[in-house]
């Protein structure tokens, strides 16, 4: 079975010191190279342009074992994303993007779907996501990363009626204290992500950085601490996160439309474990200057060390 990851791809252009370097970037994109790296077959649908840049994209995706889908070449330039990085390793983004999506991708029916950040509302790409969340909901999971960048949104109600809409679809929903705070300041990440538990999803994840994070499900909230590493920067980190635990969920048979309500069940044990999967992703890659995802062997010689204490 494949996993299906819609959203941008694009250049980052990253500033740290009066330095500037080019990497590979894109939130969705991040998503779906780190679960191709942890071993899984992946279709990723984007929207780059045949420049240098994406170009550059597609070999980058493709060297990573990610299948780029049909059609998602048609950009007339291929975004970018300027990153500059404070001295804690934290990054602030400027973008220059086109997000578009035409037509149903041609690719094997999914067992899971994941989407978020720009893909998920910046018009006219965020209408297309939306319809194929909802075509591919009845045979797939579907997972969800609202990773929002404001200098984007221009109309801030309407972002977060797309979110809202995208979480009553969602089974898995990983988000930032960040987010929590853009959607609504007047209330705690935990009273947030408790009413989103209570519209749809299965499990819904808050990160808080260094702080570690929780996550939700019906049989109760598990904390688990961030990983004990120097960090280098924090670009890619929560897209690491979102890979290490759609897989772990992927490893426990917990996937796929069939397996819907034995994850609605998931007890706080298999809860914690997945959690600690992702998170130890996420350490793995901010110990590391750029989105620079850990593959399986790496986690896995990681997974036996203290990292998580």
């Amino acid at each position: 079975m494949r996993a299906l990851v819609i959203g941008e791809a694009l250049i980052d252009i990253v500033e740290r010191g009066g330095e500037v370097t080019e990497h590979v970037g894109g939130s969705p994109l991040n998503v779906a190279v780190g679960l191709a790296r942890l071993g899984r077959d992946v279709d990723f649908l984007t929207h780059i342009g045949t420049d240098d840049r994406g170009r550059r994209i597609a070999r980058y995706v493709e060297s990573s074992g990610v299948q780029l889908v049909p059609g998602s070449d048609t950009a007339a330039s291929t975004a970018t994303a300027r990153a500059v990085l404070d001295a804690a390793g934290s990054a602030t983004y400027t973008f220059d993007i086109d997000w578009a999506l035409t037509g149903t991708p041609e690719v094997a029916p999914p067992l899971v779907v994941h989407t978020g950040s720009i893909a998920a509302v910046l018009e006219p790409g965020c209408l297309a996501t939306e319809a194929l969340v909802q075509t591919y909901h009845l045979s797939a999971t579907f997972t969800f990363d609202p990773n929002i960048r404001p200098a984007l949104i221009d109309d801030t109600d309407a972002a977060r009626s797309r979110i809202d809409r995208l979480l009553e679809r969602a089974d898995v929903v990983k988000v930032s204290h960040e987010d929590l705070h853009w959607l609504d300041p007047s209330r705690t990440p935990e009273e947030i992500a408790e009413s989103w538990l209570a519209v749809g999803p299965a499990i819904v994840v808050v990160t808080f950085g260094a702080e570690g994070s929780i996550a939700m499900c019906a049989d109760g909230t598990v904390r688990v601490p961030a990983g004990n590493v120097q960090v280098v920067d924090t670009v890619g980190a929560g897209d690491a996160y979102m890979a290490g635990l759609i897989d772990a969920l992927w490893s426990a048979d917990l996937l796929g439309a069939q397996q819907r309500t034995r994850l609605t069940r998931i007890g706080v044990e298999s809860l914690t474990a997945a959690v600690r999967a992702a998170t130890l992703a996420s350490a793995l890659t901010v110990a590391k200057p750029g989105a620079d995802l850990p593959d399986r062997v790496t986690r896995d010689r990681a997974a036996a060390s203290d990292i998580l204490g």
